[in-house]
């Protein structure tokens, strides 16, 4: 929050900004209701990221209707997670909407220039978790973060894992997306001197009980520095790690 009205204060020494519209900016109600949802217009103000339209159970028009009271109140870039193909297509007739089809991710908006300290790292344990590699990377990207991609570097074959030591090494932070057993966050978090994400997946056969079992096993990790989030939640590690990312940033800020 200190940030946010620091910049606008900044602005208005440089002769950016007006005094008065410095006043309206600080002063703007921090949500605007409009019937079905209300819209957090100070979320940015108060964490530093503005909201992000969690798209399942919204209706296309539930979703346009949130997206103008953003870009109305000055949002150049916006988020959608969880959308549908079907609510792509209707939002798509109206907004410039880039879709992701395999993350069900929409964005809005130019990505911006990385300001982050360091890469991110997201790797995954094998190709049928990219799904949720991807709503982590976007997610990352569209907070401002120089993202690598490290897909299918599992530990049924851990020479994939090692043929890219150097990126693993030189991470400021790295997502570890596994299904099945859970063991690559493990891996990872052993080479790494950097925090490391762990993301469980659907992703297995019965007894994975529908990403319970890499859950439990990336909780049990003996690999100091390794945190988790939820299940198939790529959108958490991404934001997460992007916060971890800024830090210097924030402190120099």
């Amino acid at each position: 929050m200190n940030n946010e009205i620091k910049k606008v204060l900044e602005a208005v020494r440089s002769g950016d900004m007006s005094v008065d519209d410095a006043l309206l900016k600080i002063k703007t109600e921090p949500f605007e209701d409009i019937g079905f949802a209300k819209v957090d217009l100070h979320r940015k103000v108060r964490q530093g990221v503005a909201e992000v339209v969690y798209g399942a159970g919204k209706t296309p028009e539930q979703i346009m209707g949130i997206l103008a009271v953003m870009q109305k109140h000055g949002q150049d870039i916006i988020l959608i997670t969880r959308m549908s193909q079907e609510a792509a297509d209707i939002i798509g007739k109206s907004y410039e909407l880039e879709y992701h089809k395999e993350a069900r991710v929409g964005i809005i908006g130019k990505l911006p220039v990385p300001d982050g300290i360091g890469n991110i790292v997201v790797a995954t344990g094998g190709t049928s978790d990219i799904p949720v590699a991807e709503e982590a990377a976007l997610t990352a990207q569209v907070l401002g973060n120089q993202v690598v991609r490290l897909y299918d570097v599992g530990v049924a074959g851990l020479h994939r894992t090692l043929a890219h030591l150097e990126d693993i090494m030189g991470a400021s932070v790295i997502i570890a997306i596994a299904g099945m057993e859970g063991a690559l966050a493990s891996v990872i978090g052993g080479l790494a001197d950097c925090p490391v994400i762990a993301v469980p997946t659907s992703i297995g056969y019965g007894a994975s009980y529908g990403g319970l079992s890499a859950l439990l096993s990336m909780l049990n990790s003996c690999a100091s520095g390794v945190s988790v989030v939820n299940i198939d939640n790529g959108f958490g590690a991404g934001y997460l790690a992007s916060m971890i990312n800024h830090m210097d940033a924030k402190k120099e800020a």
